[in-house]
Protein backbone atom coordinates (compact mmCIF):
# COMPACT_ATOMS: atom_id res chain seq x y z
CA UNK A 1 0.00 0.00 0.00
CA UNK A 2 2.87 2.37 0.94
CA UNK A 3 4.14 1.87 -2.81
CA UNK A 4 0.39 2.19 -4.37
CA UNK A 5 -0.47 5.33 -2.17
CA UNK A 6 2.75 6.98 -3.54
CA UNK A 7 0.69 9.99 -5.67
CA UNK A 8 -0.86 10.62 -2.82
CA UNK A 9 2.06 11.51 -0.43
CA UNK A 10 4.25 13.15 -3.54
CA UNK A 11 0.80 15.57 -3.93
CA UNK A 12 0.69 16.40 0.22
CA UNK A 13 3.89 17.73 -0.13
CA UNK A 14 3.16 19.57 -2.79
CA UNK A 15 0.19 21.17 -1.11
CA UNK A 16 2.08 21.48 2.03
CA UNK A 17 4.66 23.74 -0.50
CA UNK A 18 1.79 25.44 -1.92
CA UNK A 19 -0.14 26.08 1.42
CA UNK A 20 3.48 27.86 2.72
CA UNK A 21 3.36 25.52 6.02
CA UNK A 22 7.32 25.19 6.60
CA UNK A 23 6.97 29.33 6.45
CA UNK A 24 3.69 29.86 8.57
CA UNK A 25 5.41 27.47 11.34
CA UNK A 26 9.15 28.58 11.24
CA UNK A 27 7.88 30.76 14.29
CA UNK A 28 5.93 28.04 16.43
CA UNK A 29 2.46 26.84 16.40
CA UNK A 30 -0.45 27.84 15.41
CA UNK A 31 -4.14 26.78 14.64
CA UNK A 32 -5.87 25.53 11.29
CA UNK A 33 -7.78 28.68 11.16
CA UNK A 34 -4.78 31.03 11.77
CA UNK A 35 -3.50 28.98 8.53
CA UNK A 36 -6.14 29.27 6.72
CA UNK A 37 -7.27 32.92 7.20
CA UNK A 38 -3.69 33.94 5.93
CA UNK A 39 -3.66 31.52 2.98
CA UNK A 40 -7.88 31.88 1.93
CA UNK A 41 -8.34 28.64 2.14
CA UNK A 42 -11.21 26.54 3.02
CA UNK A 43 -10.83 26.48 7.21
CA UNK A 44 -12.71 22.70 7.15
CA UNK A 45 -10.48 21.39 4.23
CA UNK A 46 -7.42 23.03 5.91
CA UNK A 47 -7.53 21.35 9.17
CA UNK A 48 -8.75 18.10 7.67
CA UNK A 49 -5.26 18.71 5.35
CA UNK A 50 -3.32 19.33 8.21
CA UNK A 51 -4.25 16.32 9.99
CA UNK A 52 -3.42 14.03 6.96
CA UNK A 53 0.15 15.90 7.32
CA UNK A 54 0.37 15.03 10.91
CA UNK A 55 -0.02 11.48 9.84
CA UNK A 56 2.73 12.01 7.60
CA UNK A 57 4.86 13.78 10.44
CA UNK A 58 5.05 16.91 8.47
CA UNK A 59 3.44 18.47 11.44
CA UNK A 60 2.77 17.81 14.86
CA UNK A 61 -0.62 18.32 17.11
CA UNK A 62 0.07 20.67 20.03
CA UNK A 63 -2.19 22.39 22.62
CA UNK A 64 -1.82 25.10 20.37
CA UNK A 65 -2.35 23.75 17.20
CA UNK A 66 -0.15 22.33 14.93
CA UNK A 67 3.98 22.70 14.96
CA UNK A 68 6.16 22.61 11.96
CA UNK A 69 8.59 19.14 12.46
CA UNK A 70 12.15 18.88 10.84
CA UNK A 71 11.23 16.95 7.77
CA UNK A 72 8.87 20.02 7.44
CA UNK A 73 11.75 22.12 7.52
CA UNK A 74 13.20 21.03 4.35
CA UNK A 75 10.50 22.50 2.77
CA UNK A 76 10.89 26.27 3.76
CA UNK A 77 12.06 28.44 1.34
CA UNK A 78 15.28 29.72 3.21
CA UNK A 79 16.15 26.61 4.52
CA UNK A 80 19.95 25.42 3.38
CA UNK A 81 19.47 22.76 1.34
CA UNK A 82 15.61 23.56 0.71
CA UNK A 83 13.55 21.03 -1.29
CA UNK A 84 10.73 23.40 -1.91
CA UNK A 85 11.18 23.47 -5.58
CA UNK A 86 12.13 20.34 -6.18
CA UNK A 87 8.73 19.25 -4.63
CA UNK A 88 6.68 21.92 -6.29
CA UNK A 89 8.48 21.04 -9.74
CA UNK A 90 8.10 17.20 -9.27
CA UNK A 91 4.23 17.11 -8.68
CA UNK A 92 3.10 19.44 -11.80
CA UNK A 93 1.73 18.17 -14.91
CA UNK A 94 5.21 18.50 -16.81
CA UNK A 95 6.38 15.70 -14.95
CA UNK A 96 3.28 14.29 -13.62
CA UNK A 97 1.57 13.79 -16.96
CA UNK A 98 5.08 11.83 -18.14
CA UNK A 99 5.32 9.50 -15.29
CA UNK A 100 1.73 8.69 -15.79
CA UNK A 101 3.06 7.23 -19.08
CA UNK A 102 6.16 4.63 -17.43
CA UNK A 103 4.44 1.31 -19.01
CA UNK A 104 4.51 3.17 -22.45
CA UNK A 105 8.18 4.18 -22.27
CA UNK A 106 9.30 0.47 -20.90
CA UNK A 107 7.46 -1.34 -23.53
CA UNK A 108 8.47 1.35 -26.39
CA UNK A 109 11.79 2.03 -24.65
CA UNK A 110 11.02 5.91 -25.83
CA UNK A 111 10.05 9.57 -24.31
CA UNK A 112 6.99 9.98 -23.14
CA UNK A 113 6.80 13.69 -23.28
CA UNK A 114 5.89 14.47 -27.13
CA UNK A 115 2.39 11.77 -25.94
CA UNK A 116 2.14 13.60 -22.67
CA UNK A 117 2.85 17.14 -23.29
CA UNK A 118 2.98 17.10 -27.22
CA UNK A 119 6.34 18.08 -27.36
CA UNK A 120 9.58 17.89 -26.10
CA UNK A 121 10.09 18.15 -22.17
CA UNK A 122 13.08 21.01 -22.91
CA UNK A 123 10.35 22.59 -25.72
CA UNK A 124 7.46 22.54 -22.94
CA UNK A 125 9.85 24.13 -20.79
CA UNK A 126 10.63 26.68 -22.81
CA UNK A 127 7.14 27.37 -24.17
CA UNK A 128 5.82 27.79 -20.15
CA UNK A 129 8.27 29.95 -19.00
CA UNK A 130 7.02 29.48 -15.02
CA UNK A 131 7.68 25.79 -15.47
CA UNK A 132 10.90 26.54 -17.15
CA UNK A 133 12.33 28.39 -13.79
CA UNK A 134 10.63 26.56 -11.84
CA UNK A 135 12.29 23.78 -12.78
CA UNK A 136 15.43 25.51 -13.16
CA UNK A 137 15.53 26.28 -9.24
CA UNK A 138 14.08 22.56 -8.64
CA UNK A 139 17.49 21.93 -10.27
CA UNK A 140 19.49 23.95 -8.63
CA UNK A 141 18.25 23.06 -5.23
CA UNK A 142 18.81 19.38 -6.01
CA UNK A 143 22.10 20.01 -6.66
CA UNK A 144 23.61 21.83 -3.67
CA UNK A 145 24.52 18.99 -1.83
CA UNK A 146 26.61 17.51 -5.02
CA UNK A 147 27.90 20.70 -5.69
CA UNK A 148 28.96 21.45 -1.89
CA UNK A 149 31.40 18.37 -2.50
CA UNK A 150 32.14 18.42 -5.94
CA UNK A 151 33.59 22.28 -5.26
CA UNK A 152 35.94 20.66 -2.87
CA UNK A 153 37.37 18.12 -5.52
CA UNK A 154 38.00 19.78 -8.86
CA UNK A 155 41.34 20.99 -9.60
CA UNK A 156 41.47 24.75 -10.55
CA UNK A 157 44.94 24.99 -10.30
CA UNK A 158 46.16 27.01 -13.55
CA UNK A 159 42.34 28.22 -14.47
CA UNK A 160 40.89 31.50 -15.18
CA UNK A 161 37.84 30.83 -17.07
CA UNK A 162 34.72 27.87 -15.71
CA UNK A 163 31.67 27.54 -18.69
CA UNK A 164 29.09 26.21 -16.93
CA UNK A 165 27.31 24.52 -20.28
CA UNK A 166 23.73 24.07 -19.35
CA UNK A 167 23.97 25.36 -16.16
CA UNK A 168 20.29 26.85 -15.89
CA UNK A 169 20.47 29.61 -12.93
CA UNK A 170 24.39 29.18 -12.78
CA UNK A 171 24.37 27.29 -9.34
CA UNK A 172 27.18 25.24 -10.07
CA UNK A 173 29.65 27.82 -11.49
CA UNK A 174 28.56 30.74 -8.13
CA UNK A 175 29.84 27.73 -6.38
CA UNK A 176 33.24 27.69 -8.09
CA UNK A 177 33.41 31.63 -7.97
CA UNK A 178 32.86 31.58 -4.29
CA UNK A 179 35.74 28.69 -3.42
CA UNK A 180 38.06 30.62 -5.99
CA UNK A 181 38.34 34.03 -5.75
CA UNK A 182 40.72 34.19 -9.29
CA UNK A 183 37.95 32.74 -11.22
CA UNK A 184 35.54 34.42 -14.06
CA UNK A 185 32.88 32.01 -15.15
CA UNK A 186 30.83 31.84 -18.20
CA UNK A 187 26.53 30.06 -17.91
CA UNK A 188 25.58 28.68 -21.36
CA UNK A 189 22.17 27.56 -21.60
CA UNK A 190 18.84 28.38 -23.64
CA UNK A 191 17.52 32.30 -23.50
CA UNK A 192 15.03 31.34 -20.77
CA UNK A 193 17.63 30.17 -18.37
CA UNK A 194 19.65 33.44 -18.76
CA UNK A 195 17.85 35.85 -16.32
CA UNK A 196 17.79 33.49 -13.84
CA UNK A 197 21.69 32.72 -14.21
CA UNK A 198 22.21 37.03 -13.86
CA UNK A 199 19.94 37.36 -11.21
CA UNK A 200 21.35 34.55 -8.60
CA UNK A 201 25.13 36.03 -9.75
CA UNK A 202 23.39 39.82 -8.91
CA UNK A 203 22.09 38.48 -5.89
CA UNK A 204 25.27 36.94 -4.31
CA UNK A 205 27.81 39.48 -5.87
CA UNK A 206 29.31 38.10 -8.23
CA UNK A 207 28.02 39.46 -11.36
CA UNK A 208 31.13 40.98 -12.48
CA UNK A 209 32.78 37.58 -12.33
CA UNK A 210 29.96 35.59 -14.24
CA UNK A 211 28.68 35.95 -17.83
CA UNK A 212 24.98 34.38 -18.71
CA UNK A 213 25.09 33.64 -22.10
CA UNK A 214 22.05 32.22 -24.50
CA UNK A 215 23.12 29.85 -26.71
CA UNK A 216 22.89 25.82 -27.29
CA UNK A 217 25.40 23.20 -26.84
CA UNK A 218 25.00 21.22 -29.96
CA UNK A 219 26.13 24.12 -31.87
CA UNK A 220 28.92 25.75 -29.68
CA UNK A 221 30.39 26.10 -26.48
CA UNK A 222 32.01 29.09 -25.16
CA UNK A 223 36.02 28.39 -24.86
CA UNK A 224 37.53 28.00 -20.56
CA UNK A 225 40.02 26.19 -18.78
CA UNK A 226 36.72 23.99 -17.22
CA UNK A 227 34.17 23.05 -18.77
CA UNK A 228 31.49 22.11 -16.11
CA UNK A 229 28.71 19.12 -17.34
CA UNK A 230 26.21 18.51 -14.74
CA UNK A 231 23.18 16.63 -15.09
CA UNK A 232 23.57 17.25 -18.64
CA UNK A 233 24.43 13.86 -20.53
CA UNK A 234 21.92 11.67 -18.55
CA UNK A 235 19.46 13.82 -20.47
CA UNK A 236 20.47 12.76 -24.26
CA UNK A 237 20.90 9.43 -25.50
CA UNK A 238 24.71 8.29 -26.66
CA UNK A 239 25.01 10.14 -30.45
CA UNK A 240 23.39 13.51 -28.92
CA UNK A 241 25.88 12.77 -25.26
CA UNK A 242 28.60 12.75 -27.89
CA UNK A 243 28.06 15.75 -30.02
CA UNK A 244 27.60 17.82 -26.70
CA UNK A 245 31.49 16.24 -25.74
CA UNK A 246 33.25 17.23 -29.21
CA UNK A 247 31.78 20.53 -28.90
CA UNK A 248 33.30 20.90 -25.14
CA UNK A 249 36.52 19.12 -26.29
CA UNK A 250 36.47 21.84 -29.32
CA UNK A 251 36.48 24.13 -26.67
CA UNK A 252 38.59 23.50 -24.06
CA UNK A 253 42.02 25.40 -23.63
CA UNK A 254 45.21 23.23 -23.60
CA UNK A 255 45.88 22.22 -20.40
CA UNK A 256 42.12 22.22 -19.46
CA UNK A 257 39.51 19.83 -18.61
CA UNK A 258 36.08 18.34 -18.65
CA UNK A 259 33.98 18.13 -15.46
CA UNK A 260 31.21 15.78 -15.79
CA UNK A 261 29.12 15.37 -13.07
CA UNK A 262 26.56 12.24 -13.19
CA UNK A 263 25.30 9.30 -11.64
CA UNK A 264 26.99 6.10 -11.66
CA UNK A 265 24.45 2.68 -12.55
CA UNK A 266 25.43 -0.42 -12.49
CA UNK A 267 23.26 -3.42 -12.00
CA UNK A 268 23.58 -3.56 -8.06
CA UNK A 269 22.49 -0.33 -7.93
CA UNK A 270 20.00 0.64 -5.53
CA UNK A 271 18.01 4.10 -4.47
CA UNK A 272 17.10 7.21 -6.25
CA UNK A 273 19.47 5.79 -9.01
CA UNK A 274 17.44 3.27 -10.91
CA UNK A 275 14.62 5.37 -10.67
CA UNK A 276 16.45 7.57 -12.14
CA UNK A 277 17.35 5.75 -14.96
CA UNK A 278 13.53 5.07 -15.18
CA UNK A 279 12.26 8.70 -15.04
CA UNK A 280 15.41 9.58 -17.70
CA UNK A 281 13.36 7.15 -20.36
CA UNK A 282 10.66 7.83 -20.05
CA UNK A 283 11.46 12.34 -19.75
CA UNK A 284 13.69 12.20 -22.24
CA UNK A 285 14.45 8.60 -23.78
CA UNK A 286 17.80 8.62 -22.42
CA UNK A 287 19.31 6.74 -19.66
CA UNK A 288 21.61 6.57 -16.63
CA UNK A 289 24.97 5.20 -17.07
CA UNK A 290 27.83 2.85 -15.60
CA UNK A 291 31.71 4.00 -15.87
CA UNK A 292 32.37 2.04 -18.80
CA UNK A 293 29.49 3.61 -20.90
CA UNK A 294 31.29 6.84 -19.90
CA UNK A 295 34.40 6.00 -21.00
CA UNK A 296 32.43 4.71 -24.21
CA UNK A 297 30.99 8.44 -24.71
CA UNK A 298 34.23 10.24 -24.00
CA UNK A 299 36.53 7.69 -26.70
CA UNK A 300 34.23 8.63 -29.23
CA UNK A 301 34.19 12.01 -28.43
CA UNK A 302 38.38 12.18 -28.60
CA UNK A 303 38.65 12.69 -24.86
CA UNK A 304 39.61 10.09 -21.96
CA UNK A 305 39.01 10.22 -18.66
CA UNK A 306 41.51 11.23 -16.10
CA UNK A 307 39.85 10.89 -12.66
CA UNK A 308 36.90 9.69 -11.55
CA UNK A 309 35.67 11.28 -7.46
CA UNK A 310 32.60 10.12 -5.60
CA UNK A 311 31.02 12.49 -4.01
CA UNK A 312 27.17 12.44 -2.59
CA UNK A 313 25.58 9.10 -3.52
CA UNK A 314 25.33 8.31 -5.80
CA UNK A 315 27.01 11.04 -8.08
CA UNK A 316 30.54 11.16 -8.94
CA UNK A 317 32.90 13.59 -10.79
CA UNK A 318 34.57 12.25 -13.66
CA UNK A 319 37.56 14.34 -15.08
CA UNK A 320 38.41 14.23 -19.09
CA UNK A 321 41.27 15.78 -20.90
CA UNK A 322 41.44 15.82 -24.66
CA UNK A 323 42.79 12.55 -25.56
CA UNK A 324 46.66 11.85 -27.11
Amino acid sequence: MGFIIGPWLAQSVRAAVDLNLAEHLAEGPRTAAEIAEAEGSDPGATARFLRACASLGLVATTGKGFAGTETLAVLHRDAPMSLRDLAASQSTAVTWLTWARIPEAIRSGEAQTDKALGMSFFDYLAAHPDQGALFGAAMASMSAPVIREAVEVIDVSGATTVVDVGGAHGTFALAMLAKHPGLDAIVLDLPHAVPGARAAAAERGLQDRLTAVAGDFFEAVPEGDVLLLKFILHDWADDDAVRILVNCRDAVRPGGRIVITEILIDDQATGMAPLMDIAMLATAGSRERTLAEFDDLLTRAGLRRAAVTAVQPPYFVIEAVVAA
